[in-house]
């Protein structure tokens, strides 16, 4: 079952495509562009439709999605955490 889908292999978040996704749920990601599969555990509840992070990251990283970049880390996530507006910000403004 895929549970996340990235587009690119660089990216350091990816989308949840199911419900339910719980604290230690061992997940299966899809990099759509390679075809591939990775796997990664869930350390927070990851709505539907909302990020995790790939890769730990720390405040200033940049982050990125569709192989672009979305924004920048505010406050530092480690790998299987809930990736949204409290620790990921635009650059834009």
């Amino acid at each position: 079952m895929i549970h996340v889908v990235l587009h690119d292999a660089k990216d350091t978040v990816a989308v949840a495509v199911v419900e339910g996704i719980r604290a230690g749920t061992e997940l299966t990601a899809w990099i759509m562009d390679d075809d591939r599969m990775i796997s990664l555990k869930a350390l927070q509840d990851i709505p539907i439709g909302h990020k995790i992070a790939l890769k730990d990251m720390a405040v200033g990283d940049t982050v990125f999605k569709y192989g672009i970049d979305i924004g920048k880390v505010v406050v530092n996530a480690k790998a299987g955490e809930h990736a949204h507006v409290h620790n990921i910000k635009t650059k834009r403004w």
